[in-house]
């Protein structure tokens, strides 16, 4: 798993702030604070890289923060570097589980190997099989964000 930090930028909504990455279309957060906003960007960010990774699509590196130019109309109110960890490389381990528990992860899992390891992501307060977290802000479609914070639609 490798460590990367992407640049994000906040806006002020009618009824909050929004968080987007730059290099990351289509990868948002939003909260009532800026605090919340943030802590959203870094579920929204892991969310986006495990997604991306699953589908095998590239990993762009990270833009300077300092060489993304502000958007026309933004009411842009700072910049944060988001912690990201890039999924790594699936290792193959033998593990011995009780014959009943194994019978019933079989009976609702099509993948045991995934099934396993999304558990144990959610276990452990991280990704499991998509954006999912401690907060609803991953979690929400940009359309709920917009009409809950009051944010606009990047052009």
């Amino acid at each position: 798993m490798a460590i990367m930090y992407f640049p994000a930028i906040v806006e002020r909504g009618d009824n909050g702030f929004g968080v987007y990455f730059p290099d990351l279309p289509g990868c948002v957060s939003a909260g009532s604070t800026i605090t919340e906003a943030a802590i959203g960007a870094e579920e929204a960010l892991n969310g986006h890289l495990s997604i991306m990774a699953e589908h095998g699509d590239a990993i762009p590196a990270p833009s300077e923060l300092d060489a993304i130019e502000p958007e026309e109309g933004s009411v842009e109110v700072c910049r944060l570097l988001v912690r990201g960890e890039t999924p790594g490389k699936a290792v193959r381990v033998q593990i011995s589980l009780e014959d009943g528990l194994l019978a019933r992860i079989d009976r609702v899992a099509t993948n045991r190997s995934k099934w396993l390891a999304d558990a144990a992501r959610q276990q452990l307060g991280g990704i499991a099989g998509g954006i999912t977290g401690q907060g609803e802000l991953a979690t929400a479609n940009f359309a709920d964000l917009e009409k809950r914070y009051g944010l606009q639609p990047r052009q």
